[in-house]
């Protein structure tokens, strides 16, 4: 049977295997819809990029943070009550003119849900996790980032026992920005290093 024709159901297939798993779990009473509802919100809106973000953000505009990040970025994460599922050991890894840093999860998809919260379908694809490694460069452009030839790339490979948060660089034109204001510029890409942070208004 072929899978491109037409459907009237408004979701993709994915997501509509998705539906009928949960309505059956549901109907054998094997789930809770409001818990799985709690969930998902928790990690999309609560426990998702914005923790990430509001890291970044400290770092930005208080250096001696910054510097407690680098040393021992685990503690530093944890002081803003970011801890737990996939985020408990930490190393942050700052880009620089010089040099942008990209993480991938070679061996499965380690992921710090706790500060970046659901990891992208991408990152989680084994194209993605074999070509970060051997042309880093052009998976960049494929994201549509384009660094220039001197700059290095730097990839660093989480594992079970480490997680990676890249620190992009702040932008220009973001003086003078609260913290809170700053974490609207930082991505949930700049901050595994596929992107960079937005550029302020």
């Amino acid at each position: 049977m072929s899978s491109d024709h037409d459907h009237d159901n408004e979701l993709d297939p994915m997501a509509a295997r998705v539906r009928a798993l949960e309505t059956i779990l549901t109907q054998k009473g094997l789930i809770d819809p409001a818990a799985i509802d709690v969930i998902v919100d928790t990690y999309e809106t609560k426990v998702g990029p914005r923790n990430g973000a509001k890291v970044v953000a400290k770092a930005w505009s208080d250096p001696s943070f910054a510097d407690w990040l680098r040393r021992d970025a685990t503690a530093a994460i944890a002081s803003l009550g970011f801890t737990g599922r996939q985020g408990e050991h930490m190393r942050a890894v700052f880009n620089t003119p010089d040099t942008h840093n990209l993480v991938v999860c070679t061996l499965c998809s380690c992921y710090p849900w706790s500060v970046l919260g659901l990891p992208p379908v991408w990152y989680k694809a084994p194209p993605y996790r074999s070509r970060a490694v051997i042309d880093p460069r052009g998976v960049l452009e494929e994201f549509g980032l384009t660094l220039p030839a001197e700059t290095k790339i730097r990839v660093w490979d989480s594992t079970a026992e480490l997680r990676y948060l890249v620190v992009p660089m702040r932008p220009l034109g973001s003086e003078g920005l609260s913290e809170e204001a700053l974490a609207d510029l930082v991505t949930r890409d700049s901050m595994i290093g596929t992107g960079l942070a937005r550029e302020p208004a």
